[in-house]
């Protein structure tokens, strides 16, 4: 198979089980330089609806076979120069279909640093190696064929005969059916064994599942793979290999079996031997590790990028005045109030925990901020001191309700002012945010550990839009973040920011920079320059004014326009996710239905509902001279110009009280936030101070969780010794 990129939608569309036509068009428009999330929106047609899921998979399959072609050109290239490329060996090198595959049909011709086998052949012994490969059953002794060998170099018979078995074993490790069988059967058979270095510090006992474990290579879990390597990184753990012997003196017998009439036989052995334990079963087990590391990091990045977008489309909670709060002991607990369009208003420091205990003066702090700027909601950062903070701001909403039970008497709540509540939140990245450059940008005369709890506050009022603030990696909602291949994780993570953001839509007039870097087609130089036109010029009044910004040409402008909403400006499709290459299309739909932009939404619904009844949708699309689904997208727009997606989410807990373990009993129902979800199960904050446990074996088959879920559970068990709380779901 040639590196003919005329082949490459054929080999995607049979790999993904895909349209053939789908994947072409797809390949042609990311060549041309589209975004993931323009080809999904605005060529349907196209694509044939593809979706964003299945466009990433044929771009990174592409990209692996640009990557498979590139090498196997490289091979090609460096066997043709040595003059060793028969046109047998081409063609299994052209027909390769992994790089594994292409990587061992070229191991016998990689150069390598001086070996045993390399020092035997320039002492002339490649005869005699050829003759124990050959195993011929008559003719001379293995001694007597060696003795013409004997020279300076080579002192005697064994030793011409073991320089022979070097070149030998060399070649059989070197074999690519060899390799390839080996380690098929490793893959399958084979034992992974890890015990624990003598002397190794595991202080807190973190490996001891680990001490003395095997496991079938093929039943191996992604996390046990990752534990074990980070065991043995740290010197906890010795890890092995082991293959069945059976396994590899089969898969060496084929290609290469002995003869046991031949005089040549034991000398084969030998050198099967050798090879085994020298060569071959070091670099499959190599081979092994890998693989099963990368299979791991693959399915610890997915869960990583799993959790993200939970995270990321966590709904807004739009319309109040949040404290943010972000606790700790020494220090004290960092306070900021924030208005609802994340302007901040007052910073505070409380010192309620150990060492100070000034409780008293915390909750008079604190009442006084919540009564002065009308506060509705209190966010508390789920760090160090989390949940003390939490039973501080539990008995304040508690003082707070009595004093509105008693008339609005009292100095801590004047008469009619909001209720109050609070919810826990999920403060990873803050401090990488705080010591920002952005951060410096945004907050320039804060302090740094305040400025944590400004970010605190503004994730309640919108999650993704202070998010984005932080590189994805420092996000701790993964596996094992730390310990996989920090490039593919950065890549999946960008991709799924960028998905969420386009998904969102973004408002030009009051995007930070950070968010307009994952607009399709932006970056973060163009998203710089749009801010500073926006200073420097004012609100954008249309889309089409975007054209003005310096370094936004036609193509970022085509990528990105329908991802960028103006509202309230001269345009009213400015608003929606409308491309505007569609505004003349979706004009036409509104003159048809005989309606206006700013008509109601109930009366463009109306209007929208009679025109199909007369012109159902294929018959408008050929009338329109339009795709089916973007014409589809375009009336959904028409009704709900912008809306965002996450509103169809349900909103985080707010809660007005605490609980503790002693709290809970068997059977209590609760209602709770998934916090994180990993391979055994999800972890669930039900308002106390350790998350519960939902056991994978709880959910319904084909249930899936995601971070940021709101579900009702029921209590299993509590054990407080450990600190632990089993989980089930709430039967209905």
């Amino acid at each position: 198979m040639s590196a003919n990129p005329n082949s490459y939608p054929a080999r995607i569309a049979a790999k993904l089980n895909l349209p053939e036509r789908s994947v072409a068009a797809a390949v042609q428009l990311l060549d041309e330089g589209a975004t993931l999330p323009f080809i999904a929106r605005y060529r349907k047609e196209a694509t044939g609806g593809l979706d964003e899921e299945q466009l990433r998979a044929i771009e990174q399959t592409l990209t692996s076979l640009r990557n498979l072609d590139e090498r196997r050109e490289t091979i090609l290239s460096s066997i043709r120069e040595q003059g060793k490329l028969a046109p047998a060996l081409e063609e299994q090198i052209l027909a390769a279909e992994t790089m594994t595959a292409l990587e061992d049909l070229y191991q016998p011709y990689r150069p390598k640093r001086r070996t045993r086998a390399g020092i035997a052949r320039e002492r002339g012994l490649q005869p005699l190696a050829d003759l124990i490969l050959a195993q011929p059953r008559r003719g001379e002794t293995p001694e007597s064929a060696a003795q013409p060998f004997v020279s300076d170099a080579v002192p005697t018979v064994e030793d011409a005969l073991a320089g022979a078995r070097d070149i030998v074993a060399e070649t059989i490790s070197d074999d690519a059916e060899v390799r390839r069988q080996t380690r098929d059967k490793a893959m399958r058979f084979a034992t992974l064994a890890a015990a624990r270095i003598e002397d190794a510090v595991d202080e807190k006992g973190v490996y001891a599942l680990y001490y003395d474990f095997t496991c079938r290579i093929d039943r191996l879990k992604p996390y046990q793979v990752l534990a074990i390597n980070r065991g043995e990184r740290q010197k906890v753990l010795r890890v092995r290999v082991e293959i069945p012997e059976r396994d590899w003196r089969q898969a060496i017998h084929k290609v290469f079996p002995d003869h046991p009439l031949s005089p040549w036989a034991e000398q084969l052995r030998l050198a099967t031997e050798d090879a085994a334990k020298r060569l071959l079963l070091p670099a499959i087990e190599r081979d092994v590790r890998n693989a099963l590391t990368e299979m791991a990091e693959t399915h610890a990045i997915r869960v990583f990028a799993a959790n993200l977008r939970g995270l990321l489309t966590q709904p807004p909670l739009a319309g109040h005045v949040v404290i943010g709060v972000d606790p700790g002991y020494r220090t004290g607990c960092k306070v900021a109030v924030v208005d609802p369009s994340g302007k901040l208003l007052e910073t505070a420091t409380l010192y309620p925990h150990p060492p100070q205990h000034q409780r008293r003066e915390a909750l008079a702090l604190l009442a006084d901020l919540v009564r002065r700027h009308r506060a509705t909601l209190i966010a508390i950062g789920n760090g160090t001191a989390s949940r003390e903070t939490e039973h501080l701001v539990a008995e304040l909403i508690r003082q707070w309700e009595e004093a509105q039970h008693n008339g609005g008497r009292t100095d801590l709540r004047g008469s009619g002012a909001p209720s109050l509540r609070y919810l826990i939140v999920n403060e990873a990245g803050a401090s990488v945010y705080s010591a920002s450059p952005l951060a410096r940008a945004e907050l320039p005369d804060l302090d740094v550990s305040m400025r944590g709890a400004v970010s605190i506050a503004r994730r309640v009022l919108d999650p993704l839009a202070e998010l984005v603030k932080i590189d994805p990696k420092s996000i701790g909602v993964g596996l094992y973040q730390h310990d996989v291949d920090q490039k593919a994780l950065a890549v999946a993570l960008d991709g799924v920011v960028e998905s969420v953001v386009n998904q969102v839509g973004v408002d030009v007039n009051t995007a930070s920079p950070a968010l307009l870097t994952y607009v399709a087609g932006v970056g973060p130089k163009l998203a710089a320059s749009i801010v500073a036109h926006r200073n420097e010029h004012g609100p954008f009044p249309t889309r089409a004014a975007l054209k003005k910004v310096a370094g936004l040409g036609p193509k970022a402008f085509e990528q990105a326009a329908g991802f960028l909403r103006v509202r309230n400006g001269e345009e009213p499709l400015d608003a929606s996710a409308i491309h505007p290459e569609s505004y003349a299309t979706a004009r036409r739909v509104l003159k048809l239905a005989g309606v206006d932009m700013r008509a109601p939404v109930a009366e463009r619904q109306a209007a929208l509902d009679a025109l199909l009844e007369r012109k159902p949708l294929p018959a408008l699309a050929q009338e329109l001279g339009c795709g089916e689904p973007t014409l589809a997208d375009i009336l959904e727009q028409i009704v709900r110009p912008g809306r965002d997606p996450r509103q169809d989410a349900p909103p985080p807990i707010l809660r007005s009280d605490v609980l503790s373990m002693e709290d809970l009993v068997v059977g209590m129902r609760l209602r709770g936030v998934v916090r994180n979800v990993v391979d055994f199960g999800a972890f669930v904050d039900i308002g106390v101070k350790q998350d519960g446990l939902l056991h994978r074996s709880q959910l319904p088959v084909g249930e899936r969780l995601s971070v940021g879920d709101v579900i009702e559970v029921e209590v299993a068990s509590v054990d407080k010794e450990r600190g632990r709380i089993a989980l089930g779901l709430a039967s209905i």
